[in-house]
């Protein structure tokens, strides 16, 4: 017996609505069984996938992840401990194809926590959007503010590299972490201010151009253990749960939910338990993005979440997917649905 949980939502008092409409698209079906994409594929680190992002342009996949521990750089002098990779905000970035092969790789030391990325392509050129000038807090660094910079492989980046274009879009904001609407040109930067984390859509060719003035700006619904998120059109797609015997996490149908928010209203109207991938012995979300299969049908769109599985040090990488959205008509604003299926 499979248990699917549907939680549709109007109660959660979320104030901030869009300051103009936000493209308005449906929401993707979410109690669908999660279909594979990628499995247990290795990253250029054998450490846990933090996100993830595509070029559909050239059909590839960056994956950023906290940088293992042991390694020496060539601009170091010794090898660097995990512990303090993690604290400098030290990541790596893996460029694979769309079948989960590795293609290239950079360093990005003092960038942050890697919790979300984007990806875009101009002219020919693809450019990371990433956190930056990580600060630490706990045990981890975090980003204060948003970078875009072209994938060279084999290079190191620091916050200090020329090829780095910052945006800070709010002042005072920490935990930057980055989204791109490619289908609808934006750009969604999640955020803490004032201790509370929210989340800023922007223009994004306004963004390149300088002019920081959000679509939308809205906060984050009561989650567990965030994992990622990622915007298209008019929903926001919030990522939470644990790996298996962590808070509560129980094989074989775990913690991970997904949150839906509606950008317009600045409410939550969905939340799903996520069944996908439940056969992995280690099954830890981490991770969400848009793909777009065919670039000439921006809005035959797919929703990826990512889950790191196997053992450490030798972590290995997973998405799975949803493509089906909701009808034009659906009332799912207004329903609760709990069905198990046999």
């Amino acid at each position: 017996m499979m248990l699917i949980i549907v939680i549709l939502i109007s109660t959660i008092p979320l104030t901030t609505k869009a300051k103009q409409p936000v493209p308005n698209t449906n929401m993707f079906v979410l109690s669908n069984e999660g279909l594979p994409f990628i499995q247990d594929k290795p990253l250029h680190n054998g450490t846990v996938l933090q996100s993830f992002a595509f070029d559909d342009e050239n059909k590839h996949i960056y994956v950023v992840q906290l940088m293992a521990g042991g390694q020496q750089l060539p601009d170091e002098n010794e090898p660097v401990s995990g512990a303090i990779r993690a604290k400098n905000g030290d990541v790596t970035l893996t460029k694979l194809d769309q079948e989960g092969n590795k293609l290239g790789h950079m360093y990005l030391k003092g960038f942050g926590h890697g919790v979300q990325i984007g990806v875009e392509v101009e002219n020919g050129v693809t450019y990371l959007w990433t956190e930056t000038d990580a600060v630490t807090e706990g045990n981890d660094g975090w980003g204060t503010q948003i970078a875009r910079f072209p994938f060279e492989n084999g290079t190191i980046r620091t916050p200090d590299s020329p090829v780095l274009e910052k945006h800070k879009l709010i002042e005072g904001a920490d935990r930057t972490t980055v989204n791109i609407d490619k289908t609808h040109g934006l750009l969604t930067m999640r955020y803490r201010l004032d201790g509370s984390f929210r989340y800023g859509v922007f223009d994004l060719e306004q963004v390149k151009k300088g002019n920081y003035h959000p679509i939308a700006d809205v906060p984050q619904p009561p989650v567990g253990t965030f994992q990622g998120f990622a915007s298209y059109g008019t929903y926001l797609y919030l990522l939470e749960g644990n790996a298996y015997g962590v808070n509560g996490s129980v094989a074989p149908y775990g913690n991970t939910y997904v949150t839906a928010v509606d950008l317009n209203s600045g409410k939550a109207v969905a939340r799903q338990l996520i069944s996908a991938g439940n056969a992995m012995t280690f099954r830890e979300p981490e991770g969400m993005a848009i793909r777009i299969p065919d670039p000439k049908q921006p809005h035959k769109a797919q929703l990826h979440i990512g889950f790191a599985s196997n053992a450490a040090p030798n972590r290995l990488a997973n998405i799975y997917y949803f493509d089906q959205l909701m009808p034009i008509n659906s009332n799912h604003h207004r329903c609760s649905l709990l069905k198990e299926n046999h």
